[in-house]
């Protein structure tokens, strides 16, 4: 089915919210080629004005380059965050953005410290399953992302226990064995103080202030499935845009 213009933002808008979300979910990966503004033109029957100007917003956001050879998908420094990596899981792709690759730095049953404890409502000190990743790209670590989950999925999917990389990351391994599937998540953002044991893994010397992500993550219960914090590398940005009514 074409696209349809809807007359309550203005189209130019519209097609590059279209494209965004199609990069940010991973349908569109790092480098692929968006359709000319020509065909972008006749697709969402608009003038090739429009369609120009819907690139450069997409340009002036930092979604695409364009060249002589044509308008590519290029998320260059942008944040990858949990969440947008579970959209690329349902999307289809890997959840691991082009260029980029993932570590597992240690997995297994750890005691919950107080944070995680309130975040998964059990007491703390309870042995809870903890996940820690570095993910990194041609542009140096992208983040360092460690999750924690409730101790009774360690049962239904013990590979979450073992330092080896999910192809499915836990929101799909713990939806294929147990049928909990993340329908709300709750995002907070803050300045932290590198904790001592990730600055190796980050690069950056104890203390130094960076940007924290932490995501708490519900299933169609209403429980808890995960929550996780990204310290994010050196130079990265976290973005978001919303359309406003």
């Amino acid at each position: 089915m074409a696209p349809r213009i809807r007359r309550e933002l203005p189209p130019f808008i519209q097609i590059a919210n279209h494209f965004r979300q199609k990069i940010v979910d991973g349908e569109l990966t790092q480098d692929v080629k968006l359709p000319s503004i020509a065909e972008i033109s006749t697709e969402w029957g608009v003038a090739t004005a429009t369609a120009a100007k819907a690139i450069k917003q997409l340009q002036a956001e930092g979604y695409v380059r364009s060249s002589t050879q044509g308008t590519f998908a290029d998320l260059g420094r942008k944040q990858t965050t949990g969440p947008d990596r579970l959209r690329m899981l349902r999307a289809g792709t890997s959840g691991v953005r082009a260029g980029e690759r993932v570590e597992v730095l240690g997995a297994g049953l750890e005691p919950a410290p107080a944070d995680v404890a309130a975040a998964l409502g059990v007491e703390v000190g309870v042995p809870v399953v903890w996940r820690r990743r570095r993910y990194v790209d041609g542009e140096g670590v992208v983040a360092v992302s460690t999750s924690w989950l409730p101790p009774e999925l360690a049962e239904s999917a013990p590979e979450l226990l073992a330092p080896e990389p999910l192809p499915a990351m836990t929101f799909g391994l713990v939806e294929e064995r147990t049928g909990r599937r993340v329908v709300r998540r709750r995002d907070s953002l803050a300045v932290r103080h590198t904790p001592d044991d990730l600055t190796e893994a980050l690069g950056v010397p104890a203390g130094t202030p960076v940007l924290a992500w932490s995501n708490h993550y519900w299933d169609q219960h209403g429980a808890v499935t995960e929550y996780a914090t990204d310290f994010l590398g050196s130079g990265r940005e976290l973005t978001a845009e919303y359309d406003m009514p």
